[in-house]
């Protein structure tokens, strides 16, 4: 009997020391694992997205959490100072490696992370791989005018040159028909840009054609003009061509320097081109040239390129020649002493037309020399040299 109580003493305290064992086993193992692992997959770049589509291809990175690390649901949290322990899984040749540095593994993992959250397909890319077209990036500046009153001493190549402009615009712009006749006290408007003033002529008429005629940017020209490309204007529509220029006979005739007076040896005007009393019936008219008196068989010359369209005798003018020029403009020379070319001839500023005489209604030995535009007399001395 008092051997079975021994038993009895040894048994129970066992059993009860193994109870516990076990129990102190159990809370532990469990107090070590509470979060399941979590895996992340790369996304597929470039040529390999169709295959890396597949489970078998894809790359995970397996995250462990540390005993002390909260995983939040769709975020990677920084780790803290312990070290973590990156598994990754190569499904393709079951390979492993560790990556314990865990400022390294914090980075590349919440890189990683970003990585993943973007759609597929948006990979952020940018640039501009356009050719430029030719007429892109046309920046015209507004066109504007202002309003200027002519000085003493004035001209207008010194206006042009101060606002930066061209004779040609303040020409145009202001339909200064001779620029020798600009007046003290007259107003003059000055645009922002350089150009001129343009009249379409027929209904078909468009920015582009109107840039080929000056060689000026189409879109410069529907721009000032606020339109678009490809725009017709109807005829008799004044438009300003930036950057234009008048052609060079225009721009001779408004100088003043088209014609070269016909004498080239000494002469005095004996009358100009204005009204006076008419010498031989008294009466007052108006002169519709500049006599030029010289000595009789002073050489006579063209004052413009042209063809002789007539010669003859005209009881006012006596011996006369007319050249036909460019432009519109005639040019008639009488009381000529000779004639020395023919109806039909080319002539040329260096061409001998007669000589100096007094034929017809005249007081003595002078050239009358008239300038025609389109049919009228204008004042020769504003057109020539």
């Amino acid at each position: 009997m008092e051997k079975k109580k021994r038993l009895y003493f040894l048994i129970v305290p066992a059993v009860c020391i193994y109870v516990a064992a076990i129990t102190f086993v159990i809370i532990g193992s469990a107090s070590r694992n509470p979060v399941e692992p979590r895996k992340l997959t790369k996304p597929a770049i470039g040529a390999d997205a169709a295959e890396a589509s597949s489970p078998a291809q894809a790359e995970t990175v397996e995250i462990i959490a540390a005993e002390d690390t909260e995983v939040a649901e769709n975020t990677v949290e920084a780790v803290d100072a312990k070290p973590e322990t990156i598994e990754i899984s190569l499904t393709d040749n079951a390979e492993a490696a560790a990556v314990t540095p865990a400022a390294e593994v914090a980075a590349k993992t919440t890189k990683e992370a970003e990585t993943v959250s973007a759609p597929a397909g948006l990979n952020g890319m940018g640039g501009a791989d356009v050719t430029p077209q030719p007429e892109m990036g046309i920046e015209a500046p507004e066109l504007y005018y202002t309003v200027y009153r002519i000085k003493p001493g004035d001209m207008i190549s010194t206006l042009a040159e101060n606002n930066h402009i061209t004779q040609d615009t303040l020409i145009s712009v202001n339909n200064i028909k001779q620029s020798r006749t600009i007046q003290i006290g007259q107003y003059i408007r000055i645009p922002s840009m350089a150009g001129i003033v343009y009249t379409t002529k027929t209904a078909e008429e468009t920015p582009e054609s109107i840039a080929e005629k000056y060689k000026v940017s189409a879109a410069k020209v529907a721009q000032v003009n606020q339109t678009e490309l490809g725009t017709a204007f109807g005829a008799g529509t004044t438009l300003f061509v930036p950057d234009a220029e008048l052609d060079w006979i225009t721009r001779q005739e408004i100088n003043g320097d088209l014609f070269t007076r016909p004498l080239h040896r000494s002469y005095y005007i004996s009358s100009r081109f204005s009204w006076r009393v008419n010498p031989f019936t008294g009466r007052r008219t108006f002169h519709n040239g500049i006599d030029m008196a010289a000595p009789t068989g002073t050489p006579i010359y063209a004052a413009l390129g042209g063809t002789v369209i007539a010669t003859g005798w005209d009881n006012v003018y006596g011996k006369y020649v007319t050249v036909a020029h460019h432009s519109g403009y005639k040019t008639l020379y009488g009381h000529m002493s000779k004639i020395t070319v023919k109806k039909g001839a080319h002539v040329t500023t260096a061409t001998k037309l007669g000589e100096v005489g007094s034929t017809g209604q005249s007081t003595g030995p002078h050239l009358h020399f008239t300038v025609y535009k389109n049919g009228s007399p204008i004042n020769p001395a504003n057109v020539w040299n």
